[in-house]
C-alpha cells in the first residue's frame, strides 16, 4: 500500500525569503517612519542620527510615507508567514486513482483548497523552464483537456538536474510521459 500513494509536501509562505524580508522591511520602515515623525515634533525618535533638522515638508512627509509603506508590506508578509499561505501537498493515490493537490489560502470560504483530478484523465507530466531576467522551473501535471496544472511551489529556481529527477520519479511512479512545455 506504501508503494501506491505518494505524498510530495510543498512548503507555503514559511521561506527564509519571507523571514528576511519581513524583518528588514519592518526595521527600515520602522526608522524611516521615526525620522518623518522627528522632523514633525522636533524631537528626535532615532538615537543613532539628528533627524530633528529635516523639514518636515516635503523631506518628513515623504520619509513617513515610505515608512507606513514599508511597514504595511512587512505586515502583510508576516500575516502570511502565520497564516503559512500556499503549504500543503500532492498526493498521487494509484489505488483511489486520483492526484490530489491541497493548498492553505486566506481565510475565508476558500481557506482550503483542494484541486481532484483523476488518473484517467492526466496526459502525462510537463517541465517547463525558462531563463532570463525572472527564470522558471518548474514541474506541471498535463490534462487531457489541455490543462498544465503546477506542482511545484513558487520558489528560488532549482537546480534543472534535481527538477528533471523529481519529474521523471514522478512520471515514472505513476506511468506516465515526460514531457518539455
Amino acid at each position: 500500500m506504501q508503494n501506491e500513494i505518494r505524498q510530495d509536501k510543498i512548503t507555503g509562505s514559511r521561506r527564509f525569503s519571507n523571514y528576511f524580508w519581513s524583518f528588514f522591511l519592518f526595521v527600515g520602515g520602522l526608522g524611516f517612519l521615526l525620522a518623518g515623525l522627528s522632523s514633525y515634533f522636533k524631537i528626535n525618535f532615532l538615537p543613532f542620527t539628528n533627524t530633528t533638522e529635516l523639514v518636515f515638508i516635503p523631506q518628513g512627509v515623504v520619509m513617513m510615507f515610505y515608512g507606513t509603506l514599508s511597514l504595511g508590506f512587512s505586515i502583510y508578509i508576516i500575516v502570511t508567514i502565520l497564516l503559512d499561505i500556499g503549504s500543503g501537498y500532492n498526493e498521487y493515490n494509484k489505488l483511489e486513482k486520483l492526484v490530489k493537490i491541497v493548498r492553505k489560502g486566506f481565510p475565508g470560504k476558500n481557506r482550503e483548497i483542494l484541486l481532484t483530478y483523476p488518473l484517467s484523465n492526466v496526459r502525462s507530466i510537463g517541465i517547463k523552464i525558462t531563463e532570463g531576467l525572472n527564470p522558471t522551473r518548474s514541474i506541471y501535471l498535463c490534462l487531457k483537456d489541455e490543462r498544465n496544472i503546477p506542482l511545484t511551489p513558487v520558489q528560488e529556481p532549482t537546480a534543472i538536474s534535481n527538477l528533471e529527477e523529481e519529474a521523471a520519479d514522478l512520471a515514472k511512479f505513476l506511468d506516465l510521459t515526460l514531457e518539455n512545455l
